[in-house]
């Protein structure tokens, strides 16, 4: 009987968590380098094996591994370079894998992988997100700038060829606009009113087969998801990023997924538990159809 989601064994693994520690280029609050730790506890102990809303246990008939990487002691450019050599292990193997972050930097190694994959112009990133990412570094507010903090990971994401669509988009400066606008990116800014055809019109807008989810928890609105480094008031409801989420994965071929920007705080867990349950639904949803 199993009796716990997470499997023991690493090697033979069809789903990897890959938790990714990482927190030097944040840039309001702290604490997203706890957030892998916190997310896999929630997984551990907290989430049900049965996933509600898919109607099936994945743990029942998966093997979830999960690993952790401090990648602290790291500068931004060799953190990204080791991120995406390991994303391109996975990769290789043909393994799923949700990145468990750690700042939004992090995700500018997995787009580097993919974008040397054989499915490289074949990708739309689908971000999740209540800022554009797209600054080319980091000069406007920091002293030492740097090219991969995390407020430029979707900039890097294009430049290495992948195609983007932006959703939950409310805090941004103008030329991060106009970037969107001259590389053809979709943008979807919120508040505005939750419908199935507001869905249908954000699977319109992504052209490609494949779709690389990746969900900063600060598009959710923070009244579901309170610690994180830069919140903003009106994001996607709960109800909304389920809806999406699901209808992504039945519509297009999902090739991974990262959770970023949980910043734990003490006494309150409502934000790892909802990124740990995110992340379990991602899994249902990805091999519903094979075992289910």
């Amino acid at each position: 009987m199993v009796d716990r989601l997470l499997s023991e064994n690493k090697e033979n693994a069809d789903v990897v968590l890959l938790g990714l520690s990482y927190d030097k280029t944040s840039s309001f609050g702290k604490g997203a380098d706890k957030g892998p730790e916190a997310i896999i506890n929630c997984l551990s102990t907290q989430i049900e094996l049965y996933e509600r809303f898919t109607k099936w246990s994945p743990a029942k008939h998966l093997k979830i591994a999960n690993i952790i990487h401090d990648l602290s002691k790291l500068e931004p450019t060799e953190m990204v370079k080791d991120v995406s050599q390991k994303i391109s292990e996975y990769i290789a193997k043909e393994k799923f894998v949700i990145s468990l972050g750690g700042e939004h930097s992090v995700s500018a190694g997995i787009f580097d992988a993919w974008s040397k994959s054989e499915l490289n112009d074949e990708i739309t990133i689908l971000q999740i997100d209540s800022h554009l990412d797209l600054r080319d570094n980091d000069s406007d507010y920091n002293e030492k700038p740097s090219r991969f903090a995390h407020s430029c990971v979707m900039k890097r994401g294009i430049d290495y060829g992948l195609k983007l669509v932006s959703v939950g988009i409310r805090a941004y400066a103008d030329f991060e606009m106009e970037t969107a606008k001259r590389k053809d990116s979709a943008v979807f800014e919120w508040p505005r009113e939750e419908t199935k055809e507001l869905i249908e019109e954000i699977l319109d807008s992504i052209k490609t087969p494949f779709v690389y989810i990746s969900l900063d928890v600060d598009g959710i609105d923070p009244a579901h998801m309170p610690a994180t480094g830069t919140p903003v008031q009106g994001g996607l409801s709960w109800k909304f990023t389920f809806d999406l989420l699901r209808e992504v994965f039945e519509n297009k071929d999902v090739v991974g997924a990262d959770i970023v920007e949980v910043a734990p705080r003490e006494n309150e867990s409502l934000t790892e538990y909802g990124a740990a349950q995110i992340c379990y639904y991602m899994i249902a949803l990805q091999f519903r159809e094979k075992y289910s």
